[in-house]
């Protein structure tokens, strides 16, 4: 048995989501035996670690913060270790213009994409650069925040006259935005559970045009189908590129990559996450399930690897 320090909810836009993973990681934890200190960082999140004294930190945290290596510094530095991937991971995977231009670099397709920060776009005359950039991406354009997730402050952009709007909400979330090549396709998943990926699983919204912040998280909003109806090469080569991801990123313990499949059978990765959620609607636990994993055992093994990988 250990003790674990669920880090929890925090400041971020997806605090709500983040309190409904960690209660069900503490209900599970519970039921393994663990002795659960349950922690909604807020600002006196060191206190209260070194007042518990923690065997090991068990992260659900997303978005600010919680995947952006923030809060697995602290735990650094007060030698607790903790579930997931490490800090450098958490940068690359949460910054999404750096994690693009690494898949780029190493290969692994992605969409087409630009992306500026506010000082370009107010200071810098960037504005004048959207007419060729949308003459190189062609509509419709996905417009999104650098470093969010959760599908917070994505937009549409089907016309020229829809951009200005669609920065001005991408802005409100995030000093940096991406404009990206729409692709028209199958929305898929793969999580990966120490090295290995997982069934793919595909989000089917029932109303939504996209797989938006509501339709990923309210029940009844999308069709989940996992494993995915796919053709053998096409999940094997889903599976390859999402190891490649999480490698080329770092990611260690679990993760999920986000991808796009479409009407040429031509796979293009979107992102990955590297703490995903553990409501009962996220993919990972959908994932895990489909594979034979209940969510004590799922749980139960994230936090094996990071106890696994603590000094002794």
């Amino acid at each position: 048995m250990s003790r674990v320090a669920v880090l929890k909810g925090g400041r971020s836009l997806e605090r709500q989501v983040s309190l409904r993973s960690g209660a069900r990681v503490e209900d599970a934890l519970g039921r393994l035996d663990h002795e659960v200190v349950a922690i909604d960082v807020a600002l006196d999140l060191v206190r209260r670690l070194r007042e518990a004294e923690p065997d090991v930190a068990f992260v659900a945290m997303h978005g600010r913060d919680g995947e952006d290596g923030t809060v697995q510094e602290l735990l650094e530095i007060l030698g607790i270790p903790y579930t997931g991937s490490g800090v450098l991971a958490c940068v690359r995977a949460m910054d999404k213009v750096l994690a693009k231009h690494l898949m780029v670099e190493a290969g692994i397709p992605t969409p087409d994409f630009f992306a500026f920060n506010e000082t370009a776009f107010r200071e810098l005359g960037a504005a004048e650069a959207l007419p060729a950039i949308e003459e190189r991406l062609a509509f419709p354009i996905v417009v999104k925040p650098s470093s969010q997730g959760s599908a917070l402050g994505i937009k549409f952009a089907r016309s020229a006259a829809d951009v200005p709007a669609a920065l001005v909400a991408a802005f409100s979330y995030d000093s940096r935005v991406l404009l990206e090549r729409h692709v028209d396709g199958r929305d898929l998943a793969v999580s990966i559970l120490d090295d290995e990926a997982l069934p793919v699983v595909e989000a089917v919204p029932r109303e939504e045009e996209f797989y938006d912040f509501e339709a990923r998280y309210e029940i009844g909003r999308t069709d989940f189908v996992c494993p995915a109806e796919l053709a053998a090469g096409v999940t094997h080569r889903a599976h390859e590129l999402a190891l490649r991801t999480y490698g080329l990123l770092g990611c260690s313990g679990f993760a999920r990559v986000d991808l796009m499949l479409d009407a040429n059978g031509e796979l293009t990765v979107l992102e990955a996450n590297p703490i995903p959620g553990l409501t009962e609607t996220s993919l990972l636990p959908q994932a895990a399930e489909a594979a034979g994993i209940s969510f004590d055992q799922l749980v139960g093994r994230i936090l094996e690897l990071a106890l696994a990988k603590a000094p002794a």
